[in-house]
């Protein structure tokens, strides 16, 4: 039963949009990891400026970033290699991811490529959901491996195993 004085479920609705990440927007994106991510990220946006990569940012009426992700072009020969993508967690399952890897598959095309590919961790199934429901098959599994920073600013090294997945567009 609802009644006039029950505010606890709503539905919001607002439009977004998608443009290039820019070195401005890194201060609001700190939701997407450490800041040894967004250092990570801040060196990206110069091979952004020097073609060699896309940077994407699906952003609020008042230009927030709300999902970001990445799309790299030197990484495998004729295709595109999206990576880094993130949502605010709030935010996840509202279709942002959904629409930040469409607009990251037309930069491919735009390219003249027809084929993106991607690595997702193993042990994240909702993302690998995500990707299948898009179209990406999954081809095969290679490890990788990255720092992250800690609450305490120390640096570890995070090992994983990936599956690889592609996709002809």
């Amino acid at each position: 039963m609802t009644t006039e004085n029950d505010f606890s479920h709503a539905t919001v609705t607002t439009r977004v949009t998608v443009r290039d990440l820019l070195p401005r927007d890194l201060p609001a994106c700190t939701w997407s990891g450490s800041a040894t991510h967004l250092r990570h990220v801040e060196r990206e946006l110069t091979r952004a400026a020097a073609g060699e990569v896309d940077y994407l940012a699906v952003c609020t009426p008042v230009d927030l970033p709300v999902a970001i992700g990445g799309v790299d072009y030197q990484v495998s020969q004729g295709a595109g290699t999206l990576w880094q993508l993130a949502v605010l967690p709030a935010l996840q399952s509202c279709g942002l991811g959904t629409l930040l890897v469409r607009a990251a598959e037309q930069r491919i095309r735009n390219r003249g490529l027809r084929r993106a590919e991607l690595a997702v961790e193993e042990d994240n199934p909702r993302a690998r959901a995500l990707y299948e429901r898009l179209g990406y098959v999954a081809h095969g599994r290679e490890p990788d491996a990255w720092d992250e920073e800690g609450p305490d600013g120390s640096i570890r090294r995070h090992e994983t195993m990936c599956i690889l997945m592609r996709k002809s567009l």
